[in-house]
């Protein structure tokens, strides 16, 4: 039972002040407000709760109110907090749209890279995926990625003429997700109807394969994305996939935001220097249910050139045109797909492409941008991560813990604030004013353990021998090169030749030791010091394209 107080309201109007403590130790913001009573007379008799719930709600109100003047007071006089800081969310004016997050295309995989030879296993959110492609007809199936029969991952299985077979007990699936062998049943019966396979619809378009999540809503082509530049004569890209550590929203946070490519990749190639590090331009032209786009630029040049367009629900492009010196038009476009992969997983496709290419990347192999890409991506790894981890302790919005400056944090604000408006529709989010964390903790999933489980690895799909191949989202071969027929293709040629090189020195030695002649043993030992440097070439080469980026500072 309540314990009735006595309580009686001020007589007289009374000064709070309230203290707004930042994240910084030794800053902090004090305002005095003005609290006037609304009976100042009477005095009543209120149990506790009824006293914080009416009475102090009605000071914290009063106090927001005026708080939010006297900054913006602040502001007319010199260059405030408000002047720095993005500005905030008006209360009452946060809009919150019908969103269905099944009711999209996402990403799958590059075209070009989908194995031939096995199945791959790929996952939206927290929906596991199987896809391949049918090589009786040549067209693409993706299913969900388990057997009727007991749960098994049909990833984890084996094409067989054409069908996908499940390699727990041999049961075979083809088309529409029909079983049509079961190996262990009765000479005679017919194979259950229940056994049978939940279908996902897929869509080839501009070299990227998209799936349609919802099983209830038929497909709606018009929501494919479809990129102008990338369909303009002469263009030419360099598209990459990577499987990345941390939640899709972060990976997207990170790609729209350009001030900190100065600093965090600095001097990795010729665009990037941390003396550029300045002040950027943004203006925001349209906002709609479905994402945002604008202009920027560098404050230095006075222009904003780029036009960055964010669309539902994970697809953000960056595009420049310039006029060469001939009076040409030319276009530069930087594509971003990214796809929720999991709890504090995504991945990622990469293309950046233009219709006039530098002449010195011509003299460079198109694995030489890819690891480039890992590297880019490993350099931010560190910070994305710890971002991930320290976002879902907290269970905060991230308007009360980041510090978004108008002058390099606009497109932040603006995707997270997107983010209020359809996190609802969403497994989980992370947004500006909301958020939603999941519901049931992801299930870790170890790696294959003993030699026969890493023999059947070693497949393009599935990884491969030896711990660098062991699957870890923190390794450059298990997040890039296993999803890249290209690298994988060079990794293995290196690795032939390595081994080539390592027997003729073999042989060119034992024969140099064995020969009397002064001129054999040099021809021979020089054979082996050739064979030497071209194993060290080939060495170096497999490493720069397995081995992760470590800045100086941070190696032993």
């Amino acid at each position: 039972m309540a314990t009735l107080v006595p309580y009686n309201f001020p007589s007289k109007p009374t000064f709070f002040t309230l203290s707004k403590h930042t994240t910084s130790n030794s800053c902090s913001t004090k305002t005095s407000i003005l609290c006037v009573p609304p009976y100042p007379s009477k005095s009543y008799k209120l149990t506790q709760s009824q006293v914080k719930h009416s009475y102090l709600k009605k000071v914290q109100a009063v106090a927001e109110d005026v708080a939010a003047a006297a900054e913006t007071s602040g502001a007319e006089n010199s260059m405030s907090e408000e002047g720095v800081l993005v500005d905030a969310e008006v209360r009452g004016q946060r809009q919150v749209v019908d969103y269905d997050w099944t009711e999209e295309w996402y990403p799958l995989y590059l075209t070009k890279d989908v194995p031939e030879d096995a199945p791959l296993g790929l996952t939206v959110f927290h929906k596991q995926l199987v896809l391949y492609r049918d090589a009786s007809t040549g067209e693409f199936r993706c299913y969900e990625d388990r057997c009727p029969h007991r749960l098994a991952k049909l990833s984890e299985g084996q094409l067989v003429d054409g069908r996908l077979e499940c390699l727990y007990h041999g049961w075979q699936f083809e088309g529409e997700g029909k079983c049509v062998k079961i190996p262990q049943l009765p000479s005679g019966a017919k194979i259950p109807k229940q056994a049978c396979l939940k279908i996902y619809e897929i869509r080839e378009c501009q070299g990227v394969l998209w799936v349609w999540m919802s099983q209830t809503t038929p497909p709606n082509a018009r929501k494919i994305p479809w990129f102008e530049n990338f369909a303009r004569p002469g263009f030419q890209d360099i598209s990459t996939i990577h499987e990345l550590p941390y939640d899709h929203s972060i990976l997207l946070e990170n790609l729209m935001d350009p001030a900190h490519i100065p600093i965090s990749h600095d001097r990795t190639d010729w665009t990037a220097k941390r003396e550029d590090a300045q002040p950027l331009l943004f203006k925001v032209t349209e906002r709609t249910d479905r994402g945002f786009a604008g202009w920027w630029g560098k404050e230095s040049e006075e222009t904003m050139p780029n036009f960055l367009r964010f669309e539902a629900p994970c697809v953000l492009q960056n595009n420049r045109e310039l006029v060469d010196e001939k009076g040409i038009k030319q276009y530069f476009s930087g594509l971003f797909l990214c796809r929720p992969s999991g709890q504090g997983k995504s991945m990622l496709i990469v293309r950046f492409g233009t219709t006039k290419r530098s002449p010195i990347a011509k003299f460079f192999p198109t694995w030489y941008f890819h690891q480039n890409a890992c590297k880019v991506f490993e350099q931010d790894m560190g910070f994305l991560s710890s971002q991930n981890e320290t976002l879902m302790k907290e269970n905060a919005p991230t308007k009360e813990l980041y510090l978004n400056l108008k002058s390099s944090d606009t497109w932040v604000a603006e995707y997270r604030k997107w983010m209020d408006k359809v996190g609802h529709g969403m497994p989980y989010h992370f947004g500006h004013s909301t958020i939603s964390l999941p519901e049931v903790p992801a299930v870790v999933e170890h790696a294959p353990a003993g030699f026969v489980a890493g023999l059947s690895a070693s497949s393009p799909a599935k990884g491969g021998l030896a711990t660098m191949h062991a699957p870890n989202q923190a390794n450059r071969y298990f997040r890039h090169v296993i999803h890249c027929k290209e690298c994988t293709g060079v990794v293995k040629a290196f690795q032939a030749w390595k081994n080539a090189l390592s027997v003729v020195a073999f042989i060119s030695t034992a024969v140099a030791i064995l020969v009397s002649g002064r001129q054999w043993k040099t021809l021979f030992l020089v054979t082996t010091t050739l064979c030497l440097a071209g194993i060290y070439a080939c060495s170096s080469a497999i490493a720069l394209n397995t081995t992760n980026f470590i800045r100086t500072h941070r190696r032993l």
